[in-house]
Parts: structure tokens; sequence; C-alpha cells
């Protein structure tokens, strides 16, 4: 069984060694859009060092060449919610 795409967002955003990570899933939010049936919505919440003294658009930045190519196919949208550890 092929991996889901929550599983292969996870294995890559673990090159930022997170102190916490969650994703979700929030696909069925969108049924109807058009862009979901080109590649999910999802949610990521995450803590790690790497964000301290980084602004958010730094932070997302970091999240979204972690996650490399998923963002041009199996996800369509992605919420991120990036934080250092001072600020849990």
């Amino acid at each position: 069984m092929a991996p889901s795409t929550v599983d292969l967002l996870q294995a890559r955003l673990a090159a930022l060694e997170p102190l916490a990570l969650a994703i979700a899933d929030e696909s069925h939010h969108h049924v109807g859009h058009a862009g979901a049936r080109d590649g999910g919505h999802y949610r990521v919440d995450i803590v790690a060092e790497v964000f301290s003294g980084k602004g958010t658009l730094a932070r997302h930045r970091l999240v979204y060449d972690a996650a490399g190519d998923l963002m041009r196919g199996k996800i369509h949208a992605l919420s991120i919610h990036a934080r250092a550890p001072d600020e849990v």
C-alpha cells in the first residue's frame, strides 16, 4: 500500500527536526472546490528550533521547501502554524 500524503508530508518535515508535529487532512471540508480534485487540503502545526528568530514568511518557506514536490501535486492547500519552542 502506498504511503498517504500525511505520511509523506510527515517524512519530509522531519528534515526540520520538529519537537512537535501534527498534520490534519482537511480535504473533506473542501469537497466540490475546484482545487480539491487536484490535491488535498492539509493543516500543519509544527514546533521546531529552526523557526527561532524567523518571521512568518521565512517559516512558511522552510515548510514549503521541505514539502517539495508534494506542493505541486498531492497538496493543493496547506495551512501552516509554525512556532519556535519558546512560543509554545
